[in-house]
Order: structure tokens, then C-alpha cells, then sequence
């Protein structure tokens, strides 16, 4: 039997789809990315906002066909998506012949077999279970780099967040577990583990009674063949001396931070039910810079939550202007159902969320391109992704690039590379995001 699966949303949500990817291979499934040659296929389903949403919407709707043309013979539904309307998935979308909650992944085997059997089932286990792992996984990030999932679930409880609501409250997987999924990454070929969870920095409150996340940074660098660790979601509020300290002084670990802080408005952080004000945002990023000069700072924020002026925007993009972030993002804001903020009565006019969210990327579009000019003469490590078809031209990132949310480096050289090798780059160029290079050395490692 082969299964074609379908991974929507967020890199959390992506080792979930690899554990049971693993599951499948180990029962004696084969897996294929060709619709035509599927018997059976599973969707990994995303309900972070709106646009998420409609994407697994559509995706299911699309694998349905298949099933009512009789292409496939099962289609199941699993994550967050799944979890959270399963009622309505399966009253509309009737080709949908079971569904996996974000905390049955590991009952994605026997739903597949009870389906093939001809029953229809739903896998909906408690929700603040503890979290399925120690699973092997099948990497499908091409070998060289993976995510390390290291908690489930999220305690901040953000009034347009709906997370805790479809993945439970903030669970931590045990530190031994964690280094064991790590070495055996390594052994398969991986050189860069970046670590994630809703929130990382609160690694280990809950089974441990304190932060334990730089107790495992540090055993993570002891891992020989390991690279890069990156640390990806650390709230503003929650990162301390210590981890600021680990980062520093750990040569394996990137000296990137992606600290989503969402707005600069005292206001709208305190109608966001975030924990930090603009003041104390000011202060965590100035310290960063200071104890680590060459940090590259990553953050997300959302325009247009309800009762949004335009002077809380003016403050935002002032933040933006003063704070120059090396990479950001902006999301125009989801009026998620069940959600506090999706009750609050001043929203924001779609029109009007796309127009603060153009000024913001504008103006980051002009701090980002001066950055990357910058650069041209410095030199960087960076590890290769691939290289471009019929070009002595390869793919790389730097410590500064996170997979598929920064930028490249493209190395040019008549030299053969493989994907995960690292070289030392003379920057030479700058595209818009990206850089251009040259190698200078040797391999590094």
C-alpha cells in the first residue's frame, strides 16, 4: 500500500507528520508524493489563522475527489485542523473516512487499518496527554538539517491565539528522550537540529519545576557530528541571562533568535494578553545586541487587531525604524473563532490590515536590503542547501538564515559541493534578501 501525505502549516506540525511518516514505513506502508499512484492518503491539517485554514480546507477538499472517484481507497484528516472541527469536517466533507487529533498521532496506523478494513473512525485522545515521541521519524527536510520538537502545547493563553485550545497547555518532552531523538538525527546525517515548540524558552517548568532549556542546549553541542543548533519562538519575557550567556559562549549554537514579539503598543500588547511592553521589548533587544554583537534577530508581528488606531500603527512602524530587525514578518490579523480578541467589538477593516501590513513589510523591505548591502566583504560560514540546475551556482544558508523563512547565499564556484557541506563565503553581492558569494576556504567541516 502506498501513502501519500499531505503536510500543512507549521514546522511543530511537520515532526508530527515525520513520526507517523515513520510509524506508516515501520507497519510496512511505502510512501509516494504522486497522487496517482496513492491507495490511500492522510492530511496533516493547520488552523493556526485563516489563510491556514482554507489551505487545509481546499487541500481536503481536492483529496476528496480522489476518494469519491474511487483513485483512493482511505483519506484521513490529522492535526490541528482535525482536532478542532472534526463535527464539520466530516458532516461536509463525507469522503473524509477518519480523523487523528493532535495528540493521537500515534493511532495514525490502526485509523489507517480500520479504514482499509471499511470503518470509519475518529482518534481523539485527552488533549493534555502526554506528548507522543520517542518514535522514529522519516526526515523530509532532505537530511542536513531537522526540527527537534522539544514541548507541546502553550500556557500564555494570547487573546487571538487558538492553540492551547487544539494543542492543550504547555507540555515539555523529557530531556532524555530529547538527546536520544537528537543523536539518532545525527547519525542519519543531520548537522543542524533547530529546536521549537509554541514556546521554547519555558522548556522544563513543568517537568522539572524550573527552565531546563539551556541544560540542553549544552548537552545538544555535545554531540559530535552536530553542527548548528538554532533556537526558534523564545517570548521576549521568558529569556533570561543564562540563555543569552549559552548562546554566547557555545560555538555550535547560531546566534539567532526568532523572538515573535506581534506589536510595539502598549496598548494593543496589553489587549493581546502579551507579557512585555514596548519599554521591556526595548530593553531584551538592546541587551542582545550587547552581550551578543552579531546576533541576527528574527520576529513576527500582526496589523490590524481590533481597536488598532492609527496612531498604534505610526508606534509600530516607529519600533520597526528604531529597532531594525535583520528578519520580520507581518500577518494581517485572524479573527479566530473561540478566541477572546475574536469577541472584541472594534475590528479592523480587511482593506485597512493590508494597507498597515504593506507599510510594515515596505519599511523592513528598505532595513533588510541596506543590511544585505552591508554585508558585501564580510565572510560568512554557511551550510549548502542544493545547488541551481545547469549553474556552477549553489543554494546556502548562513547562521542568519532559518529554512524557508530568511534568505540564501548563493556560492558561486566551479567546485563540487554536496548538500550539508559547509564553506567559508566572501560575500561579494546582495539580491533584495539574499547575498552573493564566493568561497574562500576550504571545506570547514
Amino acid at each position: 500500500m502506498k501513502i501519500l501525505f499531505v503536510s500543512l502549516g507549521c514546522d511543530k506540525n511537520l515532526v508530527d507528520t515525520e513520526m507517523m511518516l515513520g510509524m506508516l514505513v515501520k507497519r510496512g506502508f511505502s510512501i509516494t508524493d504522486d497522487e496517482k499512484e496513492a491507495d490511500a492518503v492522510v492530511v496533516n491539517t493547520c488552523c493556526f489563522i485563516n489563510d491556514a485554514k482554507q489551505e487545509s480546507i481546499n487541500t481536503l477538499l481536492e483529496m476528496a475527489e480522489l476518494r469519491k472517484d474511487g483513485d483512493i481507497k482511505a483519506l484521513i484528516a490529522a492535526g490541528c485542523l482535525a482536532q478542532r472541527y472534526q463535527e464539520e469536517i466530516q458532516k461536509e466533507i463525507p469522503e473524509v473516512d477518519a480523523i487523528v487529533g493532535t495528540t493521537a498521532i500515534d493511532a495514525i496506523v490502526e485509523a489507517l487499518d480500520e479504514v482499509l478494513c471499511g470503518n470509519c473512525c475518529n482518534h481523539l485522545k485527552d488533549i493534555n496527554r502526554k506528548p507522543v515521541h520517542d518514535r522514529e521519524r522519516i526526515v523530509t527536510t532532505g537530511g542536513h538539517y531537522a526540527y527537534l520538537k522539544i514541548a507541546e502545547g502553550c500556557d500564555k493563553h494570547c487573546s487571538y491565539c487558538i492553540i492551547p485550545k487544539v494543542r492543550g497547555s504547555y507540555r515539555s518532552i523529557p530531556m532524555d528522550s530529547l538527546l536520544q531523538e537528537a543523536e539518532r538525527l545525527v547519525a542519519f546525517g543531520v548537522k543542524e537540529i533547530i529546536l521549537v515548540a509554541q514556546e521554547t524558552t519555558l522548556y522544563g517548568v513543568d517537568l522539572y519545576g524550573e527552565k531546563r532549556l539551556c541544560e540542553l542546549l549544552r548537552k545538544l553541542c555535545m554531540i559530535s557530528g552536530l553542527y548548528w543548533v538554532r533556537i526558534l519562538y523564545c517570548y521576549p519575557e521568558e529569556i533570561t541571562d543564562e540563555l543569552i550567556e549559552t548562546i554566547r559562549d557555545e560555538q555550535k549554537i547560531c546566534n539567532y533568535l526568532d523572538i515573535p514579539i506581534q506589536h510595539a503598543s502598549d496598548k494593543i500588547l496589553k489587549r493581546m494578553g502579551r507579557r512585555t511592553d514596548r519599554q521591556e521589548l526595548t530593553d531584551m533587544i538592546t541587551k542582545l545586541r550587547d552581550r551578543i554583537p552579531d546576533i541576527c534577530l528574527r520576529t513576527t508581528l500582526i496589523t490590524g487587531f481590533p481597536g488598532e488606531t492609527q496612531e498604534d500603527h505610526a508606534s509600530l512602524l516607529a519600533f520597526v525604524d528604531e529597532m531594525e530587525f535583520d528578519r520580520l514578518g507581518v500577518f494581517p490579523y485572524s479573527q479566530e473563532e473561540d478566541t477572546p480578541a475574536a469577541l472584541f467589538d472594534d475590528q479592523i477593516e480587511e482593506d485597512v490590515k493590508l494597507d498597515r501590513q504593506a507599510d510594515l513589510m515596505e519599511l523592513q523591505q528598505e532595513i533588510a536590503f541596506e543590511k544585505a548591502q552591508n554585508a558585501v566583504g564580510s565572510t560568512l560560514l554557511v551550510m549548502v542547501e542544493g545547488r541551481v540546475p545547469e549553474e556552477h551556482v549553489y543554494v546556502a544558508r548562513s547562521y542568519k538564515d532559518a529554512p524557508n523563512v530568511d534568505g540564501f547565499v548563493f556560492v558561486q564556484t566551479g567546485r563540487e559541493l554536496m548538500t550539508g557541506d559547509f564553506v567559508r563565503v566572501r560575500i561579494t553581492g546582495a539580491h533584495e534578501y539574499d547575498l552573493i558569494g564566493e568561497i574562500e576556504d576550504e571545506f570547514t567541516k
